[in-house]
């Protein structure tokens, strides 16, 4: 581009335009005195500055005399974008007043001699082009700091970004955004697989893709050699960038070719492409991402629908875009490495998890599945709340490492049976098997004691008393046995019934009191209570099987489990998990365990998992201890407990209008 010479209209220049040939300059005449936003700033630009076009008018001003302030600004930006040069009247040496002196780069009168005309349009257009310069500079400053800007702004996008997808769908756009690029695909490596060879055999796998001129494409996957057949496997096996200018002419003395399978299959052309291994920080290979056809800048809305277009739009990679990409590719790998590191420790946890609640239902096989359908039930009542668009709730969220923290909670939250002694956990009735079995024995022995009493008087009715009266006399006895024997099985009837557990309180325990007040004499002839004191006090327990201080015992697995958790050094997003858990046998009034504590204190997660907890103890298949109770009637407890005030009324609405139960029916 030649170099711009603007003059006034009809004014003489003796001899300029000044260049080694006559050509070399383009000379300009105008009638007003340009602005700088008409101006080329990447051509250098020498305007002469004369009486007329400063008293030419000016877009949006009555005149230009050197004055006005506004006048003045625009002279100062002409200034910055062109060289001034100052032409006066005949033997002027100096500038007249209305002349903006500080801004000219020399001066000289109309009648100046030809060759001081040249040497001061000489200087005026060294000027230009050192203003042409500077202007590149700050430019590629600006760009540069932009750069750098942007990279750090996706290098923290990419360092917050767990979702693998999420990932490689913003990598490959903030790549084909910096370069401008129409089209781009991202491989990753494979994970080992053993090889024929006995060596392992490494692949890139086909990710993704996108084009802005075909934006709807499908996405079928496949796998490449790591080798130098192809692209991509040469960029993952040399480590180093592929940059060509035009796939189609790739030279004969290279192995690797262009599939132009795609290109014919959609009507595409691909020509120009950037092919960049993605490098960690050990210099080992995660993938490779691949750019095509970069577009001019101002060309990054262009589709390019044929060939012409292609010819004039595309151009070929540059150093800069090479370094740009190559940089954002590193930030890519380290994510894509974390990313798969975050995968690798969350599928330990997973593991650990897992093993843990196998170590709690192990101890208590009747339970089996509670912890998962409570971690079930939990995070999909958190996801109804999530939806709701009323009520006290409506503006709470539950982001995805919260509703994931809200499952471990859910899972963990009875690890702290391990704690309790096992024969407290399993307790099927009210009485343990051992005290039972003694009561049969004891009732067994009384029944075989009354038949022998009822030997010993019927040889004595024989042995003492009158032939005639042993029929009335043998009548009297059977009727005593068999009232004493009836007695006994009702009495035996009676203290298993009572030893059955019930949900809620119900019963009355007259019956056991009458048992416990009779005595029978045992082998050595010690007279003990037909019903121990111990005994009788676990069959009166009015709810469940346990007594006081049994419940005290399984009640402090909430405790074991908060203690337990909190030697875990977690994440930041899962740090809630022992509040969570350890607050899930808390009641709104105050009346839970094992702190009593109120609403205030209780997390909301934790109220939603009391709610869980509750209706799947309640509706869970039947166990030794106790029988399934209906879906109906289980949520109709569950109504009763938040009219009493001790579960959330709200929680609860959307845990039945969502029908989260049924989630685990």
């Amino acid at each position: 581009m030649k170099p711009l010479l603007i003059a006034a209209v009809g004014r003489s220049l003796h001899g300029a335009p000044v260049g080694r040939r006559e050509d070399d300059i383009e000379l300009r005449r105008v009638p007003v005195l340009p602005t700088a936003a008409s101006l080329d700033e990447t051509r250098p630009t020498v305007i002469v500055l004369d009486h007329a076009l400063l008293a030419s008018e000016w877009p949006g001003a009555s005149s230009t005399n050197g004055g006005c302030e506004d006048e003045s600004e625009r002279l100062r930006e002409l200034s910055r974008i062109a060289a001034l040069v100052g032409l006066g009247d005949p033997g002027a040496i100096a500038p007249p007043p209305n002349f903006p002196e500080e801004l000219l780069s020399g001066y000289l009168p109309c009648d100046a001699p030809p060759a001081t005309i040249r040497a001061m349009l000489r200087g005026a257009f060294r000027h230009a082009v050192a203003l042409v310069g500077q202007r590149c500079a700050q430019a590629d400053e600006r760009a540069r700091h932009r750069e750098l800007q942007e990279l750090t702004a996706v290098g923290v996008a990419l360092s917050t970004q767990h979702d693998l997808m999420a990932l490689l769908e913003m990598i490959l756009s903030q790549a084909r955004r910096l370069t401008t690029s129409d089209a781009g695909s991202l491989y990753l490596v494979d994970c080992p697989a053993q090889g024929t060879d006995g060596g392992t055999a490494r692949e890139l796998r086909f990710m993704l893709s996108q084009n802005h001129t075909l934006p709807a494409l499908p996405l079928t996957e496949f796998t490449v050699p790591i080798d130098h057949a192809s692209l991509a496997g040469y960029a993952a096996a040399t480590t180093e960038p592929l940059v060509i200018a035009d796939v189609y002419l790739l030279p004969d003395n290279v192995s690797y070719r262009q599939n132009r399978s795609f290109d014919d299959k959609f009507g595409y052309r691909t020509k120009s492409m950037l092919v960049i291994p993605m490098k960690t920080h050990r210099d080992e290979v995660v993938g490779v991402l691949q750019l095509i056809n970069r577009k001019r800048a101002r060309s990054a809305d262009v589709k390019l629908t044929c060939p012409d277009v292609v010819e004039r739009e595309v151009v070929s990679y540059d150093a800069r875009a090479v370094e740009l990409v190559s940089a954002l590719a590193s930030q890519a790998a380290v994510a894509i490495e974390n990313k798969r590191l975050y995968e690798d420790i969350e599928r330990l946890f997973e593991g650990f998890v897992t093993a843990a609640v196998t170590a709690i239902e192990s101890r208590d096989p009747t339970t089996s599945g509670h912890s998962s359908r409570v971690a079930t039930l939990t995070v999909d009542l958190a996801e109804a709340v999530d939806r709701a668009g009323e009520g006290p709730y409506r503006d709470l969220r539950f982001s995805r490492e919260q509703l994931r923290e809200l499952r471990y909670a859910g899972l963990l939250h009875d690890f702290g049976k391990v704690g309790v002694r096992e024969q407290v956990l399993v307790k099927e009735k009210k009485l343990y098997p051992t005290d039972l079995e003694m009561i049969r024995h004891r009732f067994a022995y009384l029944l075989q004691s009354a038949d022998l009493e009822f030997e010993r008087r019927r040889a004595e009715v024989f042995s003492r008393c009158p032939r005639a009266t042993h029929d009335a006399a043998l009548r009297e006895l059977c009727a005593a046995r068999d009232r004493s024997r009836g007695q006994l099985s009702r009495w035996l009837d009676a203290i298993v019934t009572a030893n059955e557990p019930t949900v809620l309180p119900e019963g009355s325990f007259d019956e056991l009191r009458e048992i416990n007040r009779h005595t029978y004499r045992d082998f050595d002839g010690i007279e003990r209570p037909l019903l121990e004191d111990h005994e009788l006090q676990f069959l009166m327990i009015r709810k469940g099987n346990l007594d006081d201080r049994e419940r005290r015992e399984i009640e402090s697995h909430v405790t074991h489990t908060y203690r337990f958790l909190e030697q875990i050094p977690w994440t930041r997003e899962l740090r809630g998990i022992p509040a969570i858990a350890y607050a899930h046998h808390e009641k709104l009034n105050g009346r839970g365990y094992p702190r009593a504590i109120t609403a205030g204190e209780i997390p909301v997660q934790a109220r939603m998992m009391t709610i869980s907890d509750i209706f799947d103890a309640l509706t869970a298949t039947d166990r030794p201890y106790k029988r399934a109770v209906p879906c109906d009637r289980a949520l109709d407890i569950l109504r009763m407990e938040a009219r009493e005030g001790t579960l959330d009324q709200h929680l609860l609405e959307s845990f039945i209008q969502a029908r989260v139960f049924e989630k685990v029916l």
